[in-house]
C-alpha cells in the first residue's frame, strides 16, 4: 500500500510539473509586458536557486562542487539559463505562448539530429519521416496554416525564430548534461547550473535594467515572476527528477506530450490566443513526428 501512495504521488508530481511548464510560457508573456526580459529571468532564477537550495539542503544532497567541474557547470548554465531563457524571454514579447510551446515540443528532434550529426548515431527511415513531420507541423503552428505568411514579415515572425533558436539550444544543454548526470545527482547538476547561469545574467541585470525595473512589476506581474521561480524553476523541476529516478523515463517523457497542450488552453483563456485547426493540426502533426523519434530512438 505504502508503494503504491508513493506511485500516486510521483504521477501528481508529475502531472503538477506539467501544467507548471505548460503555464510558463503564459507567465513569462505576462511578466515581460510590465518589465524587460532580463528582470524577469534574474527574478525568475533568484527565487528558484532559493528553493532549488533549500530543497536540496533538506535531502542532505547539497555537496561543493569539485572545482575541475566548475568550467563545466559554467557552460551548462550559459546554455541553459543565460541563453536559453535570454531567447525565450525576449522571443514572448512578440511570439504566442501556445506557438512557443509547440515550438520547443520539437526539442527531441533536434537532440536525434545533434546525435547523428555529432555522435554519429544513426538515423533510421522512420525517424527521418518523423523529422519530416514534425518540421511540417511547425511551419502550420507558425504561418497560421498560410504557409505564404512566412515571408510576409509578420510581427510575430522575429519572436517565432528566438524560440525556434531555443530548442536546438536546449537540445545542446541536454546533450552535454549527459556526462554530468552519469556522475551527479539530478538536482544538483541543475542547482550548480543554474546557480552560475543566474550569476551571468546578474552581471548583465546589474549593469542593464537593475533592480529599479523590478519596481515596474503590478501584482498580476509579481504574481507571474512567483510562478516561474520557486514553481516551474524550483519545485517542478525537483518533481520532474524525482519522478525519473523512479519512473521508466518513456513513461516520463509521455506526460510531457501534454505541456503545449495545457500551455494552449491557458494561452486561450487568460491571453485570448485562439485555437486554430492550424495550431491543433500542426501541433498533433509536431507530436507524431517526435513519437516517431523517440519510439525508434527507445528500440535501437
Amino acid at each position: 500500500m505504502a508503494g503504491l501512495n508513493r506511485g500516486w504521488i510521483l504521477y501528481a508530481k508529475l502531472v503538477a510539473t506539467v501544467i507548471a511548464w505548460g503555464g510558463s510560457f503564459i507567465a513569462t508573456k505576462l511578466a515581460v509586458r510590465e518589465a524587460v526580459p532580463l528582470t524577469v529571468v534574474w527574478l525568475r532564477f533568484a527565487f528558484g536557486l532559493l528553493v532549488l537550495g533549500a530543497l536540496l539542503a533538506a535531502r542532505r544532497q547539497m555537496t561543493l562542487a569539485p572545482p575541475r567541474e566548475l568550467a563545466y557547470f559554467a557552460l551548462l548554465g550559459f546554455l541553459g539559463i543565460t541563453l536559453h531563457q535570454w531567447l525565450q524571454s525576449n522571443g514572448l514579447l512578440t511570439a504566442q505562448a501556445s506557438t512557443s510551446a509547440w515550438i520547443m515540443a520539437t526539442t527531441p528532434i533536434f537532440i536525434a539530429l545533434l546525435g547523428w550529426l555529432v555522435l554519429q548515431e544513426g538515423l533510421r527511415l522512420i525517424q527521418v519521416a518523423g523529422i519530416v513531420l514534425a518540421t511540417i507541423g511547425v511551419l502550420l503552428v507558425v504561418s497560421r496554416g498560410d504557409l505564404a505568411a512566412l515571408t510576409a514579415g509578420r510581427a510575430e515572425a522575429a519572436g517565432d525564430l528566438l524560440i525556434l533558436a531555443s530548442a536546438p539550444n536546449w537540445a545542446v544543454f541536454s546533450v552535454l548534461s549527459r556526462r554530468g548526470l552519469r556522475r551527479f545527482p539530478a538536482a544538483l547538476l541543475l542547482f550548480y547550473a543554474m546557480a552560475l547561469g543566474w550569476l551571468f545574467t546578474t552581471g548583465l541585470f546589474l549593469a542593464g535594467p537593475g533592480l529599479a525595473d523590478a519596481s515596474r512589476l503590478s501584482a498580476t506581474g509579481w504574481l507571474a515572476v512567483l510562478f516561474l521561480g520557486p514553481l516551474c524553476s524550483g519545485l517542478a523541476y525537483s518533481w520532474y527528477f524525482d519522478a525519473l529516478e523512479r519512473l521508466p523515463a518513456s513513461r516520463v517523457g509521455a506526460f510531457i506530450y501534454f505541456e503545449p497542450l495545457v500551455t494552449a488552453g491557458v494561452a486561450a483563456a487568460l491571453l485570448g490566443e485562439a485555437l486554430t485547426w492550424a495550431a491543433l493540426a500542426g501541433g498533433a502533426v509536431i507530436l507524431l513526428g517526435v513519437w516517431l523519434v523517440q519510439q525508434q530512438a527507445a528500440r535501437a
